[in-house]
């Protein structure tokens, strides 16, 4: 039988009820799996009544957001036009972040790494068999040392990194635009981009799209990403700088030293990202080819818990949903500031969804 208080509980009105919000100790990924799932539910539903009322037929919306995104060819060279750096850029967030070095500055070590693979190809370095190999790794070097700077500020003076890597953004992006409309322009049509990347100094081409590749690419740094965070020594000491520094300080971790690893890593991450985009997609540096992926990769970073195989799915969801909206802009006129609404909006629930997967409400009567 119940007891008599429990019962009154019961029979007691919501209204007159007394609740705490409680931190969760755990929860399962079924779970966990659930209320993510919901999340983006209610996001597409809440995009769905917004773009009816702006006069997008209802039936049209799976054609649009699935089929046409997915499996029409050309649109899914798209998006993984768009996912392989995403993968990049947020797994390079992600490193820092499991560091809690908030690297802010993904953008400005994307541009140094374009202008390394770049230099590379403008002073002809190396031999045409080894090119590409020298330009992503000169890439990869350059993003290393942009990301350096605001990680020995951080460690030798106290200097706050969002601020320090924030402002190298740009400084990078007006270094960028120098190079582009100085000595860097191309002299065949004098536009603001340099010379055409040669084909051995391009992605190879899977299928007649440079796309696959890069896609691959990403995949395998996203394995070995996963590796060093779950694997190895190293993400094991990552997991105790995250959890409490000063607690994994005391028992002999090297704090300072995984910060400044995790941080390199994440520079030379973003770099990679950047060589992808001008060796993939332009074929040559451009002045605004690294516009959004600082954003999309720290918000793949956020959405994924800096779980590396969990960004690269997240990043190839954000992917389709950019190439989803620019679909709609084109065929259906809609226009840019709602596509970034629509995206925004899905962004938040999925990010609220965090909330319910870490607390819960209990009642205290």
């Amino acid at each position: 039988m119940p007891s008599s208080s429990a019962a009154t509980a019961r029979r007691q009105p919501l209204a007159g009820r007394r609740f705490a919000l409680e931190v969760r100790q755990q929860m399962a990924w079924s779970r966990q799996a659930l209320i993510l799932a919901m999340s983006l539910a209610i996001g597409m539903g809440i995009s769905a009544a917004i773009l009816v009322a702006a006069g997008v037929p209802a039936n049209e919306l799976l054609n649009e957001f699935v089929l046409q995104t997915l499996f029409d060819l050309q649109s899914l060279q798209a998006v993984l036009f768009q996912a392989a750096p995403m993968i990049l850029v947020g797994l390079g967030a992600a490193m820092a972040f499991r560091a809690r070095f908030w690297n802010l500055g993904l953008e400005g070590q994307m541009i140094w790494g374009a202008i390394g693979a770049t230099a590379i190809s403008l002073f002809d370095i190396g031999p045409p068999a080894l090119r590409l190999p020298l330009m992503l790794a000169t890439a990869m070097a350059l993003g290393l040392l942009w990301a350096l700077a605001p990680a020995l500020l951080k460690l030798r003076l106290g200097v706050n990194e969002i601020i320090s890597s924030l402002m190298l953004n740009y400084i990078a992006g007006n270094f960028l635009l120098h190079l582009v409309y100085g000595g860097w322009k191309d002299p065949k049509d004098s536009f603001p981009y340099s010379p055409q990347f040669r084909a051995f100094e391009r992605l190879p081409e899977w299928f007649g799209s440079t796309g696959p590749t890069a896609i691959a690419l990403a995949l395998v740094v996203a394995l070995l990403a996963w590796w060093f965070v779950g694997v190895s020594r190293a993400g094991l000491y990552l997991r105790f700088v995250n959890a409490n520094p000063r607690m994994a300080h005391a028992v002999g971790v090297p704090v300072h030293r995984m910060i400044l690893s995790a941080v390199l890593l994440s520079g030379a991450l973003s770099g990679l990202a950047g060589f992808v985009v001008v060796a993939g997609q332009e074929g040559r540096l451009t002045q605004g080819f690294y516009a959004g992926y600082g954003f999309s990769g720290i918000l793949i970073a956020f959405l994924a818990r800096n779980n590396p195989l969990a960004a690269t799915v997240v990043a190839l969801l954000v992917a389709a949903l950019f190439v989803a909206g620019r679909n709609l802009q084109v065929f259906y006129q809609i226009p840019f500031s709602m596509v970034q609404l629509i995206q925004a909006i899905v962004v938040i629930c999925v990010a609220c969804s965090d909330f319910f997967i870490r607390h819960r409400i209990r009642s205290l009567q």
